[in-house]
């Protein structure tokens, strides 16, 4: 376990130094401040759900997507943060991070786990704009190790744990015979 935590450790510091770039700083402190509470991916989900005033079909996705994030959110916030305990990379690999510190643990990212359950969920919705909402919820993940919050494995098991959470939910719906 040691040696993983020792490759994370390193795979981080050389995203962080290889892709510096004073451009790209402001730019991904933007991205992942869209992701901050899973607020663009709420807002998609409501903007659906308001769709569904004339039609339920809207409805039904709009829900799709809530439950999606909220079933992340129980997931990844109220189980496993606490549960693992990690501490940010920051304070292990000792470096001032380029947004403000958070005190939350790390493992896992809920910027990424809420950015691939919202993408799963729409993916089950539309597959063309699954596949957008799945790039930017690759971005919203690099943009999590770029400003040096979170280790590679936070990212990737954010990612795991995002659309695990999300299939269950369309499969529940689905169950039910909702129509996605």
């Amino acid at each position: 376990m040691e040696w993983l935590l020792e490759k994370d450790g390193l795979l981080l510091r050389w995203l962080m130094e290889t892709f510096s770039h004073p451009v790209l700083d402001k730019i991904m402190i933007f991205i992942s401040s869209l992701g901050n509470k899973g607020m663009i991916w709420i807002a998609i989900g409501v903007l659906f759900f308001l769709f569904g005033w004339k039609n339920q079909q809207w409805r039904t996705r709009g829900l799709l997507v809530l439950f999606s994030l909220a079933a992340n959110l129980l997931v990844c916030n109220a189980v496993l943060k606490p549960l693992v305990d990690r501490t940010r990379p920051y304070y292990v690999l000792e470096y001032t991070p380029l947004i403000p510190p958070v005190g939350d643990p790390s493992f896992p990212s809920g910027h990424t786990a809420a950015s691939f359950a919202a993408a799963t969920a729409i993916y089950a919705i539309n597959k063309k704009w699954g596949i957008a909402a799945y790039l930017f919820a690759a971005i919203m993940g690099f943009s999590r190790l770029y400003l040096g919050v979170h280790f590679p494995t936070d990212v990737l098991f954010g990612a795991i744990i995002g659309m695990a959470a999300a299939k269950i939910v369309v499969h529940i719906f689905r169950k039910r015979r909702k129509k996605i």
